[in-house]
């Protein structure tokens, strides 16, 4: 039997010393490995789908759009960039005659630990910054999306060697015994909680860590807007993935007078995506993960009904799939209200003062997105002004995690650090700075702060008034 921490130390050791040699790489060096990865990727389409769909009951497009193609257009998205954002950055020296620059070097030897909600998408994307920055990585699957794990391995070492990319699978065990080596940066998705362990353990190696995590993102919604247009936004949001989505829509404020008509217009939007003459239609709605997760669920759901909740659609279980839920008359002390949800089942609030609102939101840890429905930009500059999260979109729901050009992560328990684009290239690299001085003896202020210090005192003072 292959001792796993052995193999670690092994690998871990090779790819020290073979990090030097990656870090030289040029951008078409990088560029020619990354697309050699989507090659693979698109290879193995097929095979992509059906592990997502063994682990999650995932839908095929959802598959395609949500898993695959962040990971396709950020490999197309970093060919076209990467040469650009590898150029050193010069900028204005104080130093007379002399020359400052930024030169992006690799932070090294990298450990990226994905989640199992999106297990191939959550893997492959902030591989895409690591391999473009020029580190050695090592990999750790989720082990709750077997099928998905095994295949992520055959991909990788189809694509890469084990001295610069190498995957281990595994449990708690595993994922244990790689914080005890001295990465360079850890690059972690997952709960919150899960997220303090891996700071705690990168603080003894002083690694630098990137955790994206998630929270309560709420939706707010202004009187004025045209429900019809959004509420299918909100609800597409909402239950993609089964709600299994860091991003998710966690719990929405409406104005009184707006209830009726959003919870039936949900509702609809419900019957129409995920029914067929009244029955499920189980390939459009992805399972919850497992039993623990699903009694999770229901236990929220329950405590919520407890506390006075109406539930006015879903709440059914069939085949480890989770009507898509929606509840209005929901006690914030109900555990739905005081936890992230995860799940398909959709809290209505109704509130008369946007203060009231603002208050509640700050009253909780900052969530990593923020969702805000209004045509008056007056209300979103209150809302955006007076609340934090790690990002926000107006008027429609995840989409800021999409955009390129626009740095995701969260913010506090929310998570640290930021990737996409060129923001995940300088999460992964370190921007070092250098000063090119002037050759010795052409500067005359040169001698100045050399002792004998003696008169110079007062003409320094006087330099700085």
């Amino acid at each position: 039997m292959v001792d796993v921490k052995a193999k670690l130390q092994e690998v871990f050791q090779l790819q020290k010393m073979h990090q030097h040699v990656i870090k030289i790489t040029c951008a078409e060096e990088r560029i020619e490995k990354l697309q050699k990865l989507k090659v693979e990727i698109l290879a193995q389409a097929p095979a992509i789908i059906e592990a997502l769909q063994q682990d999650l009951g995932k839908p095929a497009f959802e598959v395609a759009s949500s898993e695959m193609l962040s990971v396709i257009s950020e490999i197309d998205y970093y060919a076209e960039n990467l040469k650009q954002w590898m150029e050193p950055v010069e900028v204005p020296s104080r130093n007379e005659g002399a020359q400052a620059k930024i030169i992006s070097e690799p932070k090294g030897q990298c450990l990226i630990y994905s989640a199992w909600n999106y297990p191939f998408m959550l893997l492959f994307l902030p591989l895409i910054p690591a391999i473009g920055a020029g580190n050695v990585c090592i990999l750790k699957p989720s082990e709750m999306a077997p099928a998905t794990s095994s295949l992520s391995v055959k991909i990788i070492n189809k694509v890469f060697d084990e001295s610069e990319v190498a995957v281990f699978e595994g449990g708690v065990d595993v994922a244990t015994a790689l914080l005890e080596l001295p990465f360079n940066h850890i690059f972690f998705t997952g709960s919150t909680h899960v997220g303090r362990e891996i700071m705690q353990a990168a603080g003894k190696h002083l690694a630098s860590v990137t955790l994206e995590l998630g929270g309560k993102c709420p939706v707010i919604i202004d009187e004025q807007v045209d429900l019809e247009k959004i509420v299918p936004r909100i609800a597409s949001g909402k239950y993609t993935n089964a709600g299994q989505v860091c991003l998710a829509p966690d719990h929405v404020y409406v104005k009184e007078n707006q209830l009726e008509e959003f919870v039936r217009l949900v509702g609809e939007y419900i019957q129409r995506s995920y029914f067929e003459n009244g029955e499920l239609t189980k390939t459009d709605l992805s399972k919850i993960v497992n039993e623990r997760n699903l009694q999770r669920l229901e236990g929220l759901l329950e405590d919520a009904i407890s506390k006075g909740a109406n539930v006015r659609y879903g709440g059914e279980i069939e085949d480890r799939r989770f009507y898509p839920t929606v509840l209005t008359d929901v006690s914030l002390d109900a555990k739905i209200m005081q936890e992230e949800i995860f799940g398909p089942i959709l809290p209505v609030l109704t509130y008369t003062d946007l203060e009231d609102v603002i208050n509640q939101i700050n009253a909780r840890p900052k969530p990593l997105g923020l969702y805000i429905f209004s045509e008056d930009q007056s209300v979103v500059n209150s809302l955006l002004s007076q609340t934090s999260s790690g990002g926000a979109t107006v008027n429609d729901v995840l989409r800021h995690m999409l955009e390129p050009n626009l740095p995701f992560g969260g913010v506090n328990e929310s998570g640290i650090g930021r990737y996409t684009g060129i923001f995940g290239f300088k999460e992964f690299s370190h921007e070092r700075g250098v000063l090119y001085q002037t050759p010795v003896g052409s500067n005359p202020l040169e001698t100045f702060a050399h002792a004998p210090y003696k008169g110079k005192l007062e003409m320094l003072m006087q330099r700085m008034k």
